[in-house]
């Protein structure tokens, strides 16, 4: 019996550790062949290693710091990828940057900077690098993990807000003029998450408490089978 995503291939950024890393791997029991996106090389080594020990084959690694390496090498992604492979059947977009929790009279501009570039930048220059190879698939799958603060506002989480916001507004626009296409666009919240995000952002709570990144990731994979039929969606997963 063949794999949901056999053959199929895949891009997940932050891949290193956390949700990317558990999804990454979920992918790659489910049959899809990975290109990993994230900035430490010894995580993506590490992760690499875990998925050849549990499907026998390896990953194509990229090393990328979303915010500094973008100009010069993420748009390049997509043509190298359409050159290798001829097409991507899979784009999730799970690299996030944080910073400091703080009043927005109080951002700093280089948190302003770093956060914007990687939860909204990045997803815009993926989505312009990586349309076209997603286009030559026939079950493209785009999914880009969203937060709750979105929707619900809360004091001091505005910069991280605020980049996500403007990320879900690019994404469900996107969705909208690739509608005609096989492509399915979809936005994820995959909620509370025992991540070293949550862990900054919570240094009090006990991660063994919350659900952990492997928890979330069947659901995650699942949004990226060609059998997802939803589009323009936010779904929340935990």
């Amino acid at each position: 019996m063949s794999l949901p995503l056999e053959n199929r291939v895949a891009l997940v950024t932050g891949a290193s550790r956390g949700i990317g890393a558990a999804l990454a791997l979920e992918l790659a029991k489910q049959g899809a062949q990975l290109v990993l996106i994230a900035r430490t090389q010894g995580g993506l080594e590490e992760l690499d290693d875990r998925i050849r020990a549990a499907t026998g084959r390896g990953a194509t690694l990229l090393p990328l710091d979303l915010q500094k390496d973008a100009d010069k090498q993420l748009d390049l992604v997509g043509p190298s990828i359409m050159e290798r492979f001829g097409r991507l059947d899979i784009l999730v977009h799970n690299a996030g940057a944080l910073n400091k929790l703080t009043p927005v009279a109080h951002i700093d501009p280089k948190d302003w900077a770093e956060v914007m570039a990687v939860n909204l930048t990045a997803a815009w220059r993926l989505i312009r690098t990586c349309d076209p190879p997603l286009r030559a698939s026939d079950a493209g799958r785009a999914v880009f993990v969203t937060t709750g603060r979105v929707l619900r506002p809360k004091a001091y989480w505005g910069l991280y807000g605020a980049a996500k916001a403007g990320m879900e507004h690019l994404v469900q626009t996107w969705a909208q003029e690739v509608v005609h296409t096989p492509l399915r666009v979809n936005l994820a919240d995959p909620g509370v998450v025992a991540t070293r995000m949550r862990a900054t952002a919570m240094p009090g709570e006990d991660p063994a408490s919350i659900p952990q990144p492997a928890d979330v990731a069947p659901a995650l994979a699942a949004l990226c089978f060609p059998a997802e039929t939803r589009h323009g969606a936010r779904i929340e997963i935990g």
